[in-house]
């Protein structure tokens, strides 16, 4: 494996890419939102399988129009002969769904297959946007709290940095492309906040052991010298995570598509942010040997 390779050559060039993108991601969030789904906006979600090539999407959309269920969005899921079907209906209806089934063989005949559906009033989608939002929040408070005791305040400060940005630069894809975000997604960000500190801290480590082996290097080079020598570690375990989701991602069906993305871009971002923005912060501040001595005692 090749061990010389010189990062921080480009690491400022890196940090204002990375900066734009994050400004970017920002904007993005801000004036053109997130696509929530069923989960956190509430609502009714139907998979629906149509066992007659004769029906098409705009049959059933004439038929799920004349219902009055409002804005009704419905598209192919997985293959030819099922679809998604979304709705907001406000006014709670228990016999909902069989009044559907009643309308749909009325008008396409009893050629469907009801395969999935979720129902999530607009109390209970809240309470989960909330906690989705507490979950994320208290995660990344959790490994400022490790990252803080773990290491010197200048190692803590590159860390979370890293974090933050591989966070808003994964939902700023999502909300860039209107990519639907409901609680898998959460579930990605929360392991996305594993993933990327468990790399950061790998180099953090090696470049605290090089700063009291090699005192008369400076921290430009040496956390160089710290990216090179975990670099295997750091592509086998980037590599291997990344064939297994892309596994997900294009074999796993619909339903697990927006969170293989997720978790495929957290590594992707992870393993970037550890090399180019948590290092470089040690590079900024100045970090020396005398840090980790004075620390240590």
């Amino acid at each position: 494996m090749i061990q010389n390779l010189n990062f921080n050559k480009y690491y400022k060039l890196f940090n204002i890419i990375s900066v734009v993108l994050v400004i970017l991601s920002i904007i993005s969030i801000l004036f053109k939102g997130l696509n929530y789904g069923v989960d956190f906006k509430g609502g009714t979600l139907i998979e629906l399988r149509i066992n007659d090539n004769q029906t098409t999407i705009s049959n059933l959309r004439s038929a799920f129009n004349n219902m009055n269920l409002g804005d009704v969005a419905i598209k192919n899921f997985g293959n030819d002969n099922d679809y998604l079907i979304k709705f907001v209906k406000k006014d709670r209806d228990k016999n909902l769904i069989q009044n559907i089934k009643k309308d749909l063989q009325s008008s396409i005949g009893p050629v469907f297959e009801f395969r999935r559906v979720e129902s999530v009033g607009p109390k209970v989608s809240a309470e989960l946007l909330n906690k989705g939002l507490i979950a994320i929040a208290a995660s990344l408070g959790a490994m400022l709290f490790y990252i803080w005791i773990r290491f010197e305040w200048q190692f803590s400060l590159g860390a979370i940095i890293a974090l933050f940005h591989d966070v808003i630069l994964t939902i700023g894809i999502f909300s860039l492309f209107n990519i639907e975000i409901n609680l898998s997604i959460v579930a990605a960000l929360l392991t996305i906040v594993g993933y990327s500190m468990n790399d950061t801290v790998v180099i953090f480590d090696r470049v605290r052991e090089n700063l009291k082996k090699h005192i008369s290097i400076k921290i430009f080079e040496l956390t160089n010298i710290s990216i090179n020598e975990t670099l295997s570690r750091t592509i086998i375990t980037s590599a291997t995570t990344l064939l297994a989701l892309l596994s997900i991602f294009i074999f796993g069906g619909e339903i697990l598509k927006g969170f293989s993305l997720a978790m495929i871009l957290g590594v992707i971002f992870g393993t970037y942010s550890s090399i180019y923005i948590a290092n470089p912060t040690l590079v900024y501040l100045k970090v020396s040997y005398k840090t980790v001595v004075k620390e240590d005692k």
